[in-house]
């Protein structure tokens, strides 16, 4: 019969993310999870072909926490859902700033990137529906919103900027009317 395992994938890919979210993704190798797993690498490279194979592991966990945000912010129903989207993508950064990193701030130059980046077909669906655009002006909405709240986010994940969240709310309605107003919305 062969040896109970001990160490589980899941075991392997909580470790890592938890060393990227206290570390950063710099930090990341087979020592650094076997160390806190208290355990050789051999279980980290049993369960993971590569150190990349784990890496982009982290990342699709990552993706689906900041995900949750979302989700989570939009059904308290405090705000509209698409400022709610924004404020998730803020507060994301503000409480998970390496995994934040990891996902929106990672340099890509070695990356394949898809011959048509999308910068959220179903936001610019959203937004097409909600206002009315066409789809090219919603898609041009939606990006220069997002660019806006991505510039906010980074502040934040960077301890930049120390902003209250009355003040976020306040810059997030102010830009948002602002893109109303340059498409006719008034």
């Amino acid at each position: 019969m062969p040896p109970k395992v001990k160490i589980t994938k899941e075991d392997i890919l909580n470790a890592a993310v938890a060393i990227v979210r206290n570390s950063g993704a710099q930090t990341l190798n087979a020592r650094t999870v076997a160390a806190a797993l208290n355990c050789s690498t051999q279980p980290v490279f049993s369960n993971f072909e590569t150190m990349e194979e784990l890496r982009l592991a982290v990342v699709k966990e990552a993706e689906t926490l900041c995900g949750e945000y979302i989700r989570q912010e939009t059904e308290k129903g405090e705000f509209p859902a698409y400022k709610a989207s924004g404020i998730a993508y803020i507060r994301f950064a503000k409480e998970e700033k390496e995994l934040f990193k990891l996902l929106y701030m990672r340099d890509r130059t070695n990356e394949a990137v898809p011959e048509a980046v999308s910068f959220g077909d179903e936001m610019e669906s959203f937004v097409q529906n909600y206002t009315g655009l066409s789809r090219e002006d919603a898609r041009m909405f939606h990006l220069g919103m997002w660019v806006y709240v991505h510039g906010l986010a980074t502040m934040v994940a960077t301890d930049f900027l120390n902003l209250d969240w009355d003040l976020i709310s306040r810059l997030l309605s102010d830009a948002y009317l602002g893109m109303r107003k340059q498409y006719g919305m008034e």
